[in-house]
């Protein structure tokens, strides 16, 4: 009697039509393992079969790019013969279930794509997105996720230097961990993933193979219900000091020529590894899981095949190399073992061919799991009908505010423009002691070691634009970086993302993810700011008691630029009274969707603010020119809470106050229009520019922010901006 039945396909995730594509990809019925095989690599998270025909329209190259999407992590020209390498990835539903693991693990992923690609990670940063703090769990959520990425990145010794937090009910049942990092390597020293050589020995290093993480890759790729707590075992479990010496030997072997493929062993361990190994290389490839180091007895090749077990490696070295690999990799105290080898492509392909126990357990022909895995073009409707469905209120009567001082201590100290002090102080952002700029700027900041260059690092998103206008929310994604990227002097390159969606068989949900994509495609051809790397992350959603239902759209970017003389570097804090302000961009008093609306009144109301791309390149390359001329003194980008929060969050940080002429009514000093940057300057008559829009509004100086009819003093601000954390850790 046959092992699969209709019930065991289900559970693995496959439906009908797909288990009849892998009878007819066999020409037979699959045995257990090789079911598991097609489950985790035909699953959203590893085959992107709902989003691969989407992402093909995104723009993807440019002369600085030298490794776009498809390997380990996205590799750009940094000049002097260095790249940089970097990436972005979920790991949203391991930390949902087990928060600190999960997010610890996100983390130690990420650095794995970096650093097998040869590169030595110089920075980690993340995108965190949690439900209502009231919300019974999310208390324990935040400081899961918290301890666990400083927990793993503190100990690998890569400084966290930046990212993002906020909070909606809609993550209430579904949070989610976006972790990215990023690297430096000389570009005669990228390695890449393809297998080639026929018989060249497949060696495995790191750590051994567990029971943890057994179809974390299906768990990914499913919603969740009230049962997800019984996930827990499909959460990996890491070792950061285990990664540093991965870290550390991997680097020591590059340094060789023995590499001719690696390749970490990511969502769905060892089977994705070898997969995308050898059908990037054209071969085949055949494994004794005999040989496979475990840590624990009995496990078969159906555990192997699927753990995620963490801190793994896979290489395929060239031949007489093994023994001085197992060296360098027994020195630092690593498991090291030859483990199979690359085959010759039969009339159909590749095969991954499996033995155990001197049988052959598994034989799939490789096409059919990697190239040729399932690609749908899911039904969706139009933007228009999108937004009829997603039921936004026009934005009229807008409430008036009788006091802007009032409002802003009100904004600054809400959960989402809170200080995050209780969160990155738990961060080892110093580490390697090349951070120049960390959390609180516009952009972190981290030097080139041995040079005058940096790279200048941004994470943003803003769902709730995505959510009222996913074309529009996808452009403004893209802009964000590029604006805190210029705001510290950087010239952008380059950006990974991580899209985190809902269910993409409904309709609504498929619409926001292809209006999302086009918007994000728009913005990066007119910035000529292509993507190099990225994740889809999808079924963010939950059927749990008490659950959100669907999460809103979050297509997380993270953005990578280049200073070429880090001496010139803006900063936000005034640096001194008596300096002129100017507002750069123009400020038509956008509510539509603003935290002002939404904090002070409870409406989430209105289309976003529009993004005018044209303006958006022509007012970032501006304040590049003004930093790099030594004609600004501080420079802060406008965006969440608008004009009046960017003034108080360069304020705060300096501890020296302004005296603003004309502010507005709340419209101007709470609008959130796009493309807006606030500088100082003390060469006022200096920094007028034809078609730029600038208005100067006030002076440095005081102890207070001051405007008609309002004063604040810089420590009221202070200490409503940092109540938030520390009431709610302490309650």
């Amino acid at each position: 009697m046959s092992q699969i039945t209709p019930d065991v396909v289900a559970a693995h995730g496959l439906s009908e039509e797909e288990y009849a594509r892998v009878l007819h990809a066999l020409g037979r019925e699959p045995n257990l393992v090789e079911l598991g095989i097609f489950s985790v690599m035909w699953s959203e998270h590893c085959s992107y079969k709902s989003s691969r025909i989407h992402l093909k329209k995104l723009p993807t190259e440019a002369p600085w790019v030298i490794c776009g999407p498809g390997e380990n992590a996205g590799v750009i020209d940094i000049g002097d013969g260095q790249a940089a390498i970097f990436k972005m990835e979920s790991h949203n539903h391991p930390s949902y279930i087990e928060p600190y693991q999960g997010a610890a693990t996100g983390v130690g992923g990420i650095l794995r794509d970096v650093f097998t690609m040869g590169a030595r990670p110089v920075a980690n940063m993340n995108a965190l997105r949690f439900g209502r703090p009231d919300h019974p769990k999310m208390k324990h959520l935040v400081q899961g996720v918290v301890a666990g990425i400083g927990g793993y990145g503190n100990c690998v010794g890569v400084p966290t230097v930046g990212g993002e937090t906020n909070f909606h009910r809609a993550y209430d049942g579904n949070i989610l961990v976006n972790a990215m990092t990023v690297g430096v390597a000389d570009q005669d020293k990228i390695f890449y993933s393809a297998a080639t050589g026929i018989g060249n020995p497949i060696v495995y290093v790191g750590s051994k193979t567990g029971r943890d993480g057994i179809h974390g890759a299906t768990m990914a790729s499913a919603d969740f219900d009230e049962k997800s707590e019984e996930k827990r075992p499909t959460v990996q479990v890491g070792d950061p000091f285990t990664e540093k010496l991965l870290i550390e030997a991997c680097l020591e072997l590059m340094a060789t020529d023995a590499i001719v493929a690696i390749q970490d062993m990511g969502a769905a361990g060892l089977t994705s590894s070898s997969v995308e190994m050898a059908s990037k290389g054209g071969a085949g490839i055949r494994l004794n899981m005999n040989r496979v180091p475990c840590r624990e007895e009995g496990m078969t090749p159906y555990e192997m095949m699927l753990s995620e077990s963490q801190e793994r490696m896979l290489m395929v070295l060239k031949p007489g190399k093994e023994a001085m690999a197992e060296a360098i990799f027994r020195k630092w105290e690593l498991d090291f073992a030859v483990i199979g080898e690359v085959t010759e492509a039969q009339a159909d392909g590749g095969h991954m061919v499996l033995e155990f126990d001197g049988e052959v357990v598994c034989d799939i022909p490789l096409g059919p799991l990697a190239d040729d895995a399932p690609l749908y073009d899911r039904p969706h409707v139009s933007l228009d009908e999108y937004k009829a469905w997603a039921k936004v209120a026009p934005l009229d009567q807008v409430p008036a505010s009788s006091d802007l001082g009032a409002d802003l201590l009100k904004l600054i100290g809400c959960p989402d423009l809170a200080s995050r002090r209780w969160i990155y102080e738990q961060y080892d952002s110093q580490v390697g002691a090349d951070t120049m700029q960390k959390s609180g700027g516009d952009a972190a900041v981290v030097r080139v070691h041995g040079t005058t260059k940096a790279l200048a690092i941004s994470t943003d998103c803003t769902p709730r634009y995505c959510y009222a206008d996913p074309y529009e929310g996808g452009k403004q994604a893209v802009v964000e970086t590029w604006r805190n990227i210029c705001a510290v002097g950087a010239r952008p390159l380059a950006i990974t993302n991580c899209l985190n969606f809902a269910n993409p068989q409904r309709p609504e949900i498929m619409a926001q993810i292809v209006e999302a994509l086009r918007g994000m495609g728009d913005a990066c051809r007119a910035l000529d700011y292509p993507i190099v790397s990225g994740n889809v992350s999808l079924y963010n959603e939950s059927k749990a008691t008490g659950g959100g239902s669907a999460i809103l759209p979050t297509p997380a970017i993270g953005g990578v630029g280049l200073m070429e003389d880090h001496s010139v570097m803006a900063t936000v804090p005034f640096k001194a009274a008596g300096e002129a302000i100017f507002v750069i961009g123009q400020s038509n008093g956008h509510l539509g969707q603003s935290l002002w609306l939404r904090e002070l009144h409870g409406r989430e109301d209105g289309a976003p603010p529009p993004v005018d791309l044209a303006a958006e390149r022509c007012h970032g390359e501006f304040v590049r020119q003004l930093i790099a001329e030594g004609k600004v003194s501080a420079v802060h980008d406008v965006s969440d809470g608008g004009l009046l929060m960017a003034l108080a969050e360069m304020a705060m940080a300096s501890g020296i106050g302004c005296t603003l002429e004309d502010i507005g009514d709340h419209f101007t000093a709470f609008g959130e229009d796009q493309g807006r940057y606030v500088v100082t300057s003390a060469v006022a008559d200096q920094i007028q520019a034809a078609g730029i829009p600038m208005t100067r509004i006030g002076t440095t100086g005081g102890d207070s922010l001051r405007g008609p009819g309002f004063t604040v003093s810089i420590a009221a601000l202070k200490a409503e901006h940092e109540r938030f954390f520390k009431a709610w850790m302490e309650a």
